[in-house]
């Protein structure tokens, strides 16, 4: 069912999926499973609804947006979504999973292991403390993590001018962006596009957020997660 749904799914989407990367889709799905049993790792579960809300819905950049060879960061990657999917069908891209949770962290490093996935680095710090990694990257995506005015706090400082800030949101993506609009101002990014994405197989819509970033993020950003929560820019 699992390889059929994607098999399926990733043609309407007009992505490439051959044997060997539905088979890494497998392990994927069988991994995920066997430790969430033990961890909270998510609560979406069995194979149909995995292959749809998961894996297709974290494929929705590669239908924009050329990744090969680019390097992407994951904040608050968790069980690798969209990371992990993006890279299973984009092998060049440079990835970089990053998770303030220890557990989730080692799930990443085991499952990538599992994969043989190469340029695959899995960092376990909080994602307001950019360090080295600040403006080194062309893509910074997130799914899931928190409302675009705190998102983007987390994610911009990571891209480097003239790369792209990926959310991959719900259907409220509007209203969202507009309590958002100071920050992404004082951020140095620009919403260059808002699309519409409808999961194959369903009439779920979702919406991927596409900010650039136009110029360096002043230095004071991010502000420690306590602060960014309270008063959001």
């Amino acid at each position: 069912m699992l390889e059929d749904i994607l098999r399926e799914g990733f043609a309407a989407m007009s992505l490439d999926c051959g044997p060997e990367q539905l088979s890494q889709f497998r392990a994927y799905y069988d991994f995920l499973t066997e430790r969430g049993a033990v961890m909270n790792l998510t609560a979406i579960t069995g194979e149909a609804e995995t292959a749809r809300l998961h894996f297709l819905d974290s494929a929705a950049p590669l239908r924009r947006f050329s990744m090969d060879g680019a390097s992407l960061i994951d904040i608050g990657s968790g069980a690798g979504f969209p990371g992990v999917v993006l890279k299973l069908l984009c092998p060049s891209l440079r990835l970089t999973l990053l998770d303030s949770q220890r557990k989730r962290v080692d799930f990443l490093r085991q499952l990538c292991d599992l994969l043989g996935l190469r340029d695959v680095i899995c960092v376990h710090t909080r994602a307001e403390s950019p360090g080295a990694l600040r403006e080194s990257f062309d893509y910074a995506a997130s799914r899931a993590v928190a409302q675009m005015n705190l998102l983007a706090e987390l994610c911009l400082p990571y891209v480097r001018p003239g790369g792209v800030f990926l959310a991959l949101k719900g259907p409220a993506a509007g209203t969202e962006l507009a309590e958002a609009k100071r920050a992404l101002s004082l951020l140095g990014g620009t919403v260059e596009a808002v699309y519409d994405e409808y999961l194959p197989g369903g009439d779920e819509r979702r919406s991927l957020v596409a900010v650039r970033k136009q110029r360096p993020t002043p230095i004071r950003y991010p502000r420690p997660y306590a602060q960014i929560k309270k008063t959001p820019l």
